[in-house]
């Protein structure tokens, strides 16, 4: 390690360890000193950061597959998957600018202090320039920050809340996954077109930035058409015995439970609601509902028979029939032996996209694929067309209304598509008041 290195990673730990925003010196910034972990001539590495134990470790698995399948294709081995269907082309097999990928890994545990911590080690002892990952918004929003101070990208995995490129947007952060705006704009016309307008809600929530922005969305989007809130409890992250919060439903009022919970918690909660009997229960004259906002395959198929029937959103799902679709599902199950999940889709797109806008800006300096993916137009890896907005980098794209299958051919074709709302459906302006308060500011290279 050159002296130059030791020198930047001694200060970042300094600044780490103060709490305060990482800042280094101009001579370790110059032209001549380049950017944070500038890598060598032979290989770069890149931070994958997931939720390995915790209410969140199924995803986090498919992840992690994800990323290594990703390292693979740019390095040119396996099929190449995705890097055939992408629009832009300018990927071929050679790693980045001629450097072969390599890759460092940490456990999120689904906790803000934890993903910081690990992506800090990544940055500073293994050099990472890159750190994506993560299955949680609160977990994405706190090391967005740290990837903001410490001058490297952030491409998050999932993060659902309209807060990461809302109030908590930074220059250094991008997001390829949908957020719970999008949920609403989706979902509402097709529970509207299901259950009616005269409906009586009361929701279970994630305690939590993703679960009060999943609750507001579905709020906003079901009142408008008529639905009354009666009820909204939180939740604690992994509480795995949700019966005390079950039991006052059914003398509630309501005859709808929107359960806005995630991964081994939807699992728990859709489950045991199931076990109480609320699917087949009528209330207020009519049959009893349960919706699950925010969907995937690994939640489906941990839920079992209890998903069948159930509404859900989703970001990307393994029967699309676009080029780019069936070639990362076939790559994938080639590789693992089943179809990926949203999650794995999300992880794998996003360093295909890091990767693209690197090559295309000729640089791995952080402002320099800022540019380049600002504004970025593409097609080829799934939900159509797809647009990097450069105002807050959020990506827009076709979104997925889910039911589960009522008979299921085998243990993966667990859910239905029903809609696909088309992109200009779910763009929100710019200024929405539930983005309000955030600003990208300026793109950080380590200064």
């Amino acid at each position: 390690m050159s002296d130059k290195n030791l020198s930047r990673r001694g200060l970042l730990r300094a600044g780490a360890a103060t709490g305060v925003a990482l800042s280094l010196p101009t001579i370790f910034t110059s032209k001549a000193y380049g950017f944070t972990n500038e890598p060598g001539a032979s290989s770069v590495t890149l931070g994958f950061n997931v939720p390995q134990t915790g209410a969140y470790a199924d995803e986090g698995a498919d992840e992690l597959r994800a990323y290594q399948l990703a390292v693979e294709h740019l390095n040119g081995e396996g099929d190449g998957g995705m890097l055939n269907t992408f629009s832009s082309q300018v990927l071929d097999g050679t790693g980045i600018l001629g450097r072969r990928v390599e890759y460092v890994t940490g456990d999120t545990q689904t906790s803000s202090d934890a993903a910081r911590s690990s992506a800090r080690s990544m940055i500073e002892r293994d050099g990472a320039i890159m750190i994506t990952g993560g299955s949680s918004s609160g977990v994405a929003i706190a090391v967005q920050g740290l990837c903001q101070d410490a001058g490297v990208i952030f491409m998050a995995g999932l993060t659902h809340s309209n807060d990461t490129t809302g109030k908590d947007r930074r220059a250094n952060g991008f997001r390829h996954f949908f957020n719970t705006e999008m949920s609403g704009r989706a979902l509402a016309p097709i529970l509207e077109a299901n259950y009616g307008s005269d409906r009586k809600a009361y929701h279970l929530t994630a305690d939590y930035t993703w679960g009060w922005s999943q609750e507001n969305s579905m709020r906003t989007y079901t009142e408008q058409m008529g639905w009354e809130t009666v009820e909204t409890v939180l939740t604690p992250v992994g509480a795995g015995d949700f019966s005390s919060y079950l039991t006052p439903v059914a003398n509630s009022g309501a005859d709808v439970l929107i359960l806005n919970h995630y991964g081994g918690d939807m699992v728990n909660s859709l489950t045991q609601a199931v076990q109480f009997g609320l699917r087949e229960a009528q209330a207020n004259g009519k049959q009893f509902e349960i919706i699950v906002p925010l969907f995937s395959r690994l939640m489906a198929r941990g839920a079992g028979e209890a998903i069948q029937g159930i509404f859900g959103s989703t970001n990307w799902h393994w029967s699309l029939q676009d080029e780019g679709s069936r070639a990362f599902t076939r790559s994938f199950g080639e590789r693992y032996g089943f179809p990926p999940s949203q999650a794995a889709h999300t992880c794998y797109v996003q360093t295909l996209l890091y990767a693209d806008a690197v090559t295309r800006a000729g640089t791995f300096n952080p402002c320099g694929v800022v540019e380049a993916l600002e504004g970025f137009e593409f097609d080829g890896l799934g939900n159509g067309p797809t647009l990097y907005r450069a105002e807050d980098h959020q990506c827009f794209k076709d979104v997925l209304v889910v039911r589960g299958k009522e008979n299921p051919d085998n243990e993966f074709d667990l859910l239905e598509i029903v809609e696909v709302t088309p992109r200009e459906t779910v763009t929100y302006p710019v200024d929405h008041p539930d983005f309000a308060g955030g600003a990208l500011g300026s793109c950080n290279p380590g200064a």
